[in-house]
């Protein structure tokens, strides 16, 4: 791995290591000059690399998985943004609340802390394909059943069979003996159930609208405020690299964009869910568009919304031409200023015209191609429009695989197991219990779990990381004997 100097009397040798690492290296270099008596001292010096340097992030056993999830769609380019930050939050959340069921969620931590307690053990054998990934992940299925335990409270399903763990239904009051309950239409109702959804709903003829408005509309508010997150590490990557115009011609129109269309739409949910409003936001956000000026009549839901609603399309209008157009002329202004700059240096130095300059300098005069930049830019902004549409959409599989999961569960509690208790034969229970056990274990813990997983990367790898995320770097791969053995092997 050395090479011989001009003279031949040394070896060199050139490479590259963490900055935090330069002590341990020249302590190490000493060492070994000590330990070999050698009589030529060893020289460590810092060079200039033209070349960007590798990207290398410390982790440790529980950060590393997360880490791989990232690098499994691009690693980052040095010193960009680690988009494993939040991934260590958002990625269990977000296959949790597909996936919330505290009874699955319970029998998933179980599994993560068999993996976690035997680590020592399974770290040194020789494990199969399928047990190697479950082990190398076992943190993040750690973390993904805490969140599906939390999402499963919330949704109140054990199961699929709520509990009335934090108390009474709010809709008790069947008659007029509860004198503090309160009254909406023919409804009595006590105080609001503490926390989740309330059981009472659950068995119900409006549990399924109601359940499909909840979860709907919450996805779209994780979804919006998820991109709003990577959009925003986009500003401190181009803050962080110096590059003005990325801040000021793709960050704020992005910002303005996405929420003059579905930050407002994500406003409507809380206000219609804080206010009990009967308004139907698809009317209003379609007419939004269609017919900007006509009154909201019964679908208002605050004084003045027909005003913003018109200032917000006018800045999504504006917003489209502030992303295409401006960059890619002042990219070639600038490259003209530093051309010309460049050419009256030469004619104040050898008067030459620019027809007589070298071959160099002409070249990099043709080096800025404006159509490429352009088209680049046109393909960008493009892409972010329609994707701020589809991506908003794309979030919208969290109530689908959230909805799918509860049905299933549902089925196999009511079709299979009720219906096996309901004969008094305890060979048909014990079948219907088996049944019930093998379809749990088999569709909902291993199927479902590696379905919201997909599901979960696929949110993260393409309407989070777009937003910000190159990863067009390269890993630090630390020289080491024991990895060139093991590649002979």
């Amino acid at each position: 791995m050395l090479n011989f100097d001009v003279t031949k009397k040394c070896l060199v040798g050139e490479g590259w290591c963490p900055i935090f690492a330069k002590t341990k290296i020249q302590e190490a270099l000493q060492r070994a000059t000590f330990d070999s008596s050698s009589q030529v001292g060893i020289i460590f010096h810092v060079l200039d690399a033209v070349e960007s340097p590798p990207t290398y992030f410390r982790t440790n056993r529980f950060t590393n998985a997360f880490q791989e999830i990232v690098d499994a769609y691009g690693v980052a380019k040095y010193q960009e943004a680690n988009p494993a930050v939040y991934t260590i939050v958002t990625f269990p959340f977000l296959f949790a609340v597909m996936f919330g069921d505290w009874g699955h969620g319970i029998c998933l931590l179980l599994g993560a802390l068999v993996l976690i307690a035997r680590e020592s053990k399974l770290s040194s054998q020789k494990l199969g394909s399928f047990m190697e990934m479950l082990f190398g992940g076992r943190y993040v299925l750690l973390l993904m059943s805490i969140f599906s335990i939390y999402c499963g409270l919330i949704y109140n399903e054990f199961f699929s069979v709520p509990f009335h763990i934090f108390g009474d239904s709010a809709y008790k009051c069947r008659d007029a003996t509860c004198s503090d309950a309160q009254t909406v239409g023919l409804i009595k109702y006590k105080d609001l159930y503490p926390f989740g959804v309330d059981p009472s709903w659950r068995g119900s003829r409006s549990e399924l609208p109601f359940l499909n408005s909840l979860k709907m509309k919450m996805s779209i508010l994780l979804g919006v405020a998820q991109m709003n997150l990577g959009i925003i590490l986009s500003y401190f990557n181009a803050r962080f690299f110096s590059s003005s115009l990325d801040i000021k011609y793709q960050f704020i129109p992005q910002v303005i964009f996405l929420n003059s269309l579905f930050g407002y739409l994500s406003l409507l949910v809380v206000v219609k869910w804080c206010t009990g409003s009967q308004a139907d936001l698809y009317h209003v956000m379609i007419y939004m568009f269609l017919s900007p000026f006509e009154a909201l009549g019964e679908n208002r839901l605050f004084w003045g919304q027909s005003v913003l609603q018109v200032v917000l399309l006018l800045l999504a209008l504006i917003a489209v031409p502030w992303m295409l157009f401006p960059k890619p002329f002042i990219l070639k202004r600038l490259h003209m200023e530093r051309f010309q700059g460049r050419t009256y240096g030469i004619l104040g130095t050898s008067e030459m015209g620019i027809d007589d300059q070298p071959d160099s300098a002409r070249e990099r005069a043709e080096e800025f191609n404006f159509s490429e930049v352009f088209v680049h830019q046109m393909i960008h902004s493009i892409e972010f429009v329609l994707g701020a549409v589809s991506n908003t959409a794309s979030y919208l599989r969290l109530w689908a695989l959230s909805l799918a999961h509860s049905e299933l569960s549902t089925v196999f509690y009511e079709k299979v197991l009720l219906l096996a208790w309901g004969y008094e034969n305890i060979i048909i229970r014990l079948v219907g219990l088996a049944v019930f056990a093998f379809a749990t274990a088999f569709i909902l813990l291993m199927m479902e779990t590696l379905s919201a997983f997909l599901h979960a990367l696929r949110l993260h790898w393409v309407e989070f990381q777009n937003k910000f995320y190159h990863g067009d770097g390269y890993k630090f791969m630390p020289f080491s004997f024991a990895l060139l053995v093991d590649d002979d092997d």
